[in-house]
């Protein structure tokens, strides 16, 4: 290498390079860590230097060479890129490696309008020093790669247009800490701010990106779910759009249920105008959505749903494919296709669906939801009514183009009202579930607005988080865990804004939070079971179980401290039912695993008691909140042994958690052989959590014949779903962008697309 080269320095000052500082940087971060090779580093760094580079190109460069080596058979190569992007990271921080005093650091940040200016008016200077002691800052070094990036990416304070970073990893988990347990007690919140801190700066509680990158900013909404009801007016849509508007921009991803709207051609006004229907107000929506852009975090997102009676409904599935002309599609929201057990049973029976204008048949669209004999009876009255504007499809047909657009766009969504209102914490008479939300996971009651501000509609408002079960040692470990995230969360209802009065209300009065998991797919190769075989079905029980079973508690002995959240007495729990009693009894075919838990006497204090929060869990898919723990993602199989996801820094790879020892127990996605399995321990989760699941299916055509993925297939998967509970499908994924191509519809009740009972529901 030639000495002479000469380096910009920080301040502007050139002088020569020197190479052995840049080798004891690299030797540095390679300390403990298995086959990486610092000669090798070097080599592929050097040959990027060139005359006047500066020394922030020089470390990235050398970044860009570790990461450039991560493999399945080098997987440490993840942690030195880490180390060296931390080092990278700290110097434009702080102009040195050491972070400063964590007291200086709030006050500096506050002046500077960065941090939330109650940081310093709610603790002393002595607790930031008590704070200081109980930080770890070479925690950062168990970061991956990946994760270093999406922290620098997404999660640390900065200033998005310049690119400054202020702060490294450890500040932003104690500071969250610290806003999250500021109205404790001060002889108690010290305690509670380490055991969170411990618990999230080792990965053992996942936090999602709204609470990340926003708790401690002057920024005040970390509700990572919005869900908005849209009445059948044009107050009510105007009302819908201008909350879109305000969530999307405070980095919420959307769900908008508009299936109230009616019909195109209905009467306006006694006939006074024909309605233009559903799709100019979805274009309406898409372009309030798509507005803002969250502040350089993510882009605006929503899922708009819909029932599948509709009259317009076969416009409607069709509103994200590529053909057609733009005044028909609406190609940049995703959609939720609403279905109940008459409709499936419609299909099976090789019988006709009934469309409707929702505006035309009083008490049905309620009922979908609310009541489903009353629906069933009010279908067929209005079925036979020759008064009525309506039309006759044929139900096969009708779920066919559903799968189909499902499979060709991956991003039509189901969710079945049904059993979102049947196996719910919410008494479907008092507080129906309309909707879900933009990943499919939430099941809340929602009431439409009529304008911003009116308080009697309802916004549903989640604040999610998960458990790292690759961390979980001892079911018993939810203990301690569940405490902390429910106590931290539900304070979080009462710390952050409220732009809209109808969520403020829907938030403090019913104090939803929705708690997952993450690393599923490390945690059954640890445990040595599959997806595919059943294997993991009694394993998957035991562990919901006990989760769900430490929610409820924690949430029960904080409404002993603080009171039952206020309409409690709208939820099932209040007349002391729970999950355990409402499920799909179909599961008990899939696994004989008892209870293991003191159900009963919870079960009695939660009806003495009551619960802090209507709602405890939900399955989210947390994808990148799973990365900044280097945890497989959600409940999910990894596609792969190493992950490669595209950033604006390039390619991040990151290779699953103890590649080396599990490689043979990983069961990755394109390995598994269908998706029975998968729904199985789906519905088994389903069991347990009082939301709903983020599920996704997954096809890979070439093991069909012609390479095709036949839509009996298709539809069998959707029944099995349905039989075993599951609430809602996310995403229908195909491997390698493979087309579905859609032949042999035919579904008959005899057909071999329907063995192994799927029909039976």
């Amino acid at each position: 290498m030639n000495k002479s080269i000469l380096v910009t320095k920080r301040d502007g000052n050139k002088e020569a390079i020197n190479l052995d500082k840049i080798h004891r940087v690299i030797n540095w971060a390679a300390e403990g860590l298995e086959n990486v090779s610092v000669s090798q580093v070097e080599l592929r760094s050097h040959i990027q230097f060139y005359d006047g580079i500066r020394t922030s190109d020089i470390h990235e460069t050398i970044i860009r060479a570790a990461a450039d080596l991560i493999s399945q058979d080098a997987p440490d190569y993840q942690y030195l890129a880490a180390r060296l992007a931390i080092f990278h990271l700290r110097k434009k921080a702080y102009n040195q490696f050491t972070p400063p005093p964590l007291y200086e650091h709030v006050k500096k940040l506050v002046d500077a309008k960065r941090y939330d200016p109650h940081l310093l008016e709610d603790y002393t200077q002595e607790e930031f020093e008590q704070m200081d002691k109980i930080i770890d800052h070479w925690r950062d070094m168990t970061f991956s790669y990946a994760a270093v990036k999406q922290l620098e990416g997404k999660y640390l304070v900065q200033n998005r247009v310049t690119g400054e970073i202020y702060e490294s990893a450890q500040f932003l988990y104690i500071l969250v800490a610290a806003c999250l347990f500021a109205h404790y007690p001060k002889q108690t919140r010290l305690s509670f701010i380490k055991r969170f801190y411990d618990a999230v700066s080792t990965f053992k509680i996942s936090l999602p990106t709204p609470i990340m990158s926003g708790v401690r900013t002057p920024t005040r909404q970390f509700s990572s779910c919005v869900l908005i009801e849209c009445d059948d007016s044009l107050d009510s849509i105007n009302a819908t759009a201008s909350a879109i508007v305000k969530y999307v921009s405070q980095r919420a991803g959307i769900g908008v249920n508009a299936g109230r709207i009616r019909a195109l051609g209905s009467s306006i006004r006694g006939g006074e105008a024909f309605h233009t229907g559903c799709i100019p107000f979805y274009k309406y929506f898409q372009t309030a959505v798509k507005s803002c852009s969250q502040g350089g975090v993510r882009g605006g997102a929503a899922t708009v749903f819909y029932p599948i009676w509709h009259l317009e409904v076969e416009s409607l599935l069709v509103l994200r494919n590529n053909r057609g002309v733009e005044e028909n599609r609406v190609r940049h929201l995703d959609y939720g296709v609403q279905i109940n057990k008459l409709m499936y049973q419609r299909l099976i029976k090789n019988e006709n669906i009934t469309l409707f204008s929702p505006s035309d048949v009083p008490g049905l669209y309620d009922a979908f939801f609310a009541d489903q004999a009353k629906f069933d009876e009010l279908y067929q009255k209005y079925e036979q009514d020759v008064n009525i504007r309506k039309r006759v499809v044929k139900a096969v047909e009708l779920f066919a183009l559903l799968m189909q657009e499902r499979a060709s766009t991956g991003r039509i969504y189901i969710q079945n009202v049904d059993h979102c209102n049947t196996h719910s914490p919410f008494n479907a008479q008092l507080a129906p579930v309309h909707q879900s939300n933009l990943c499919m996971e939430i099941a809340l009651p929602t009431k439409p607005l009529n304008n911003i501000n009116d308080e009697n509609g309802e916004i549903a408002l989640c604040t999610l988080s998960a458990f790292n079960l690759g961390k979980i040692e001892s079911l018993d470990d939810f203990e301690e865990l569940a405490d902390l995230t429910v106590r931290a969360l539900d304070s979080l209802l009462d710390y952050q804004d409220y732009p809209v009065p109808a969520a403020k209300n829907s938030s403090v009065n019913r104090r939803t939070l929705g708690i997952g998991v993450i690393n599923y797919a490390y945690y059954l190769a640890k445990h040595g079971v599959k997806y595919s075989d059943g294997s993991a079905n009694n394993l998957t029980h035991r562990t919901f179980e006990a989760m769900q079973y430490y929610l409820l508690k924690a949430s029960n002995n904080l409404a002993k401290e603080k009171g039952a959240c206020t309409l409690f007495n709208q939820t099932t729990y209040s007349q002391g039912i729970l999950p355990i009693d409402t499920y799909k009894k179909d599961l008990d075919t899939l696994t004989k695993e008892p209870l293991h838990y003191d159900w009963e006497s919870l079960r009695e204090s939660i009806k003495k008691h009551g619960l802090r929060n209507s709602t405890l869990s939900a399955l989210m898919p947390s994808e990148t909140s799973s990365q900044i723990s280097n945890a497989t993602n959600g409940i999910e199989p990894p596609r792969g042994f190493v992950s490669v996801k595209a950033s604006k820094d390039g390619i991040l790879r990151q290779v699953v958690p103890d590649y080396k020892d599990l490689k043979n127990f990983y069961e990755l996605l394109w390995q598994i052989p269908n998706n029975t399995g998968y729904l199985h321990l789906v519905g088994i989760m389903q069991k347990f959590v009082d939301q709903s699941i983020s599920a996704n299916t997954n096809y890979d055509p070439t093991k069909f014949p012609n390479d095709k993925v036949p839509m009996k297939q298709l539809l069998a998967d959707l029944l099995t779903a349905y039989k075993f509970g599951v609430k809602t499908l996310y995403y229908h994924n195909t491997r390698d962008g493979a087309e579905d191509v859609q032949g042999d519809i035919a579904l008959t009740h005899s057909d071999d697309g329907c063995e192994g009972g799927a029909c039976k529901i």
